[in-house]
This record gives structure tokens, sequence and C-alpha cells, in this order.
């Protein structure tokens, strides 16, 4: 019930001010996170819970698949105020194993207007078709994929006006591909990562994940 929403907001909301009469005010009177995550829309993958932060030290844009489409202009409005306005020092990536828009690009079914915003993952299967053939288990190819996806998404990333605009300026931004296991609850750095001070990732990652 959606009563229930609202009476959970009201003990959480009660059980704040009583640790800390003046948690509202402080963090209605700072933004100021260190973090940009940019992740998948999944209900399962919430970046504040799987990361220990608490509210205010994340800036947080999720869609399905985690995708970095630039000429989407709700991410890129949100990279931007994350760069410029809030001069976050890092940009987390974060897929997970299990993910639906990864199925739902490679299973040949239609799903709708999705097909098309998923279109960059099929463009990355394509892409290393000769690497993900060879694995025989559909659930492991997947797995993969979902790797492969992260550090596809973080060379779009890079290839950004604003984020070549502000490593050319000498802003510290590092970008990081992380992977996240729903059977486990546990976050994989890819090792895919790039700053202003390193060539853009090739896509070719280790593999993370094991069947």
């Amino acid at each position: 019930m959606l009563t229930d929403l609202l009476d959970h907001n009201i003990k959480w909301a009660t059980e704040r001010r009583r640790e800390d009469p003046d948690y509202f005010k402080k963090l209605s009177e700072l933004q100021r996170p260190d973090y940009l995550w940019i992740g998948c829309s999944d209900s399962r993958v919430p970046a504040n819970v799987i990361t220990g932060l608490k509210p205010g030290e994340v800036f947080v844009h999720r869609n399905v698949g985690n995708l970095v489409h630039r000429g989407d202009l709700n991410l890129l409005s949100v990279v931007e105020f994350a760069v410029e306005a809030l001069e976050v020092k890092h940009i987390i990536v974060c897929g997970h194993y299990g993910c639906g828009g990864v199925n739902a690009a490679m299973d040949g079914h239609r799903h709708g207007i999705v097909d098309h915003w998923l279109q960059p993952v099929r463009d990355v299967a394509e892409s290393a078709d000769g690497q993900l053939s060879k694995i025989t288990d559909r659930e492991t190819r997947l797995n993969r994929l979902c790797e492969l996806n992260v550090a596809a998404q973080i060379d779009s990333l890079a290839r950004t006006p604003i984020i070549r605009s502000a490593w050319q300026r000498g802003r510290d931004i590092r970008i990081h591909g992380w992977i996240y296991g729903l059977n486990d609850g546990l976050i994989r750095d890819l090792e895919c990562g790039v700053s202003g001070n390193e060539p853009r990732p090739s896509g070719q990652i280790q593999t993370i994940h094991s069947a």
C-alpha cells in the first residue's frame, strides 16, 4: 500500500532527527558529492545502498542498461551539472550481472521503444562477436556482454565534449567501470577506468564473471 511508504518515510525522518536534530538542516544547505554514479534502472541495484553512502554523498543517474547515449540530453545534463557545478572527482559507470536490458537487447524479441534505446548493447555484442561466440553457456555469455557494455559506455562518456573540456582544463576526474553481482551483493572493479592523463579504454577488459 502507498500509505505504507508514507509511514516508512515518517519513521525514517523521525529516526534521523532523533540521531541528529540538525540532520535535515545540514543536508538541505549543501550538496557536494565526490561521486557521479551512472547505473542501471534495475530496482535491485540502488547506488546508495550497495555502496554504503549516505544521502548527499553520491549524485545518481540511472537508465535501462546503464548506457551513455551521447545524444541523451537527460544524461548529458546530469554529467555537466555533476562536473561543472558539483565538481565531482569520480564518475562510476556500474552495470550488473543478469541485466534485463542486456538480455532484452539480445533475446531476438520485440519489446517496443526500448529496442531503440538498447541498440548500443547490440553494437557492443557485434563488435565482440569473436569473443562472445566462444562462450557456450548463455548466462555466462550475457554476463560477459554486461562487462563489455560497461567498458563501451566508459569510452562513450570519455568522448563527450563535457569530459574532454574538463580534462583539457586540468580537472582531475577519473571514470571507473564497475559491475555488481545480484547473487552475492559484491561490486567488482573491471579495471577499465580512465582519466585525462591516460588513453581511452579499448574495451579489452579482464573477464571477471565466472559461471
